[in-house]
């Protein structure tokens, strides 16, 4: 379903005078417009499927399996489905591949994806294992988000320095020897 703009524009406007503002006046007049664009833009994935980047695989040979996969520092941004507030951070991705491998291009594609949706940060972090461990069958897959609400960061606490992260593994990395590894090459140096 394709995002009704002109309904969000109407909300926009109501919510403005709701606040006890006047949304004819000239620094608010396009803002209901803005807002619709923008959140277009911020809820572009709802109607992606994530797997869809997926689809154009490489086959390894035999015996080529084994080693890590590492995305580290894959931006994106996301709305929390509570406040409607944004939030901010990276992702790290690691997969141990079985049969075949993905452009590592398409793995930040996914992220965008299941992050331009109303979220929890929580949610976020498995939808992204649950993808790629469907779009690509690897031994494994860890992903770890790190982030900064605004919902935190500007309201309620107001906890401005603080970060949330959370952990998804599937297959082979979930295994803890495994899976310290990895965390450890995904914070380690950058080369």
């Amino acid at each position: 379903m394709p995002i009704d703009t002109g309904r969000i524009e109407a909300a926009v406007a109501e919510l403005i005078a709701a606040i006890g503002e006047d949304p004819t006046r000239a620094g608010l007049r396009s803002t209901p417009h803005r807002v619709a664009q923008a959140y277009s833009e911020f809820f572009a994935g709802l109607d992606v499927d994530p797997l869809s980047h997926l689809s154009e695989t490489v086959d390894l040979a035999e015996g080529e399996t084994g080693e890590a996969v590492i995305v580290r520092d894959i931006e994106f941004r996301s709305i929390c489905e509570h406040h409607l507030l944004p939030f901010l951070g990276v992702a790290h991705i690691a997969y141990v591949p079985d049969a075949k491998v993905v452009g590592l291009g398409r793995l930040p594609r996914v992220v965008d994806t299941l992050a331009s949706r109303p979220q929890l940060q929580e949610r976020l972090t498995e939808e992204i294992a649950d993808a790629i461990d469907r779009g690509i069958a690897p031994l494994g897959v860890l992903v770890v988000l790190d982030a900064v609400h605004q919902c935190v960061s500007s309201r309620g606490p107001r906890q401005a320095g603080s970060s949330t992260v959370t952990v998804a593994s599937r297959g082979k990395l979930s295994e803890t020897s495994s899976r310290a590894e990895i965390i450890s090459l995904i914070g380690g140096p950058h080369w």
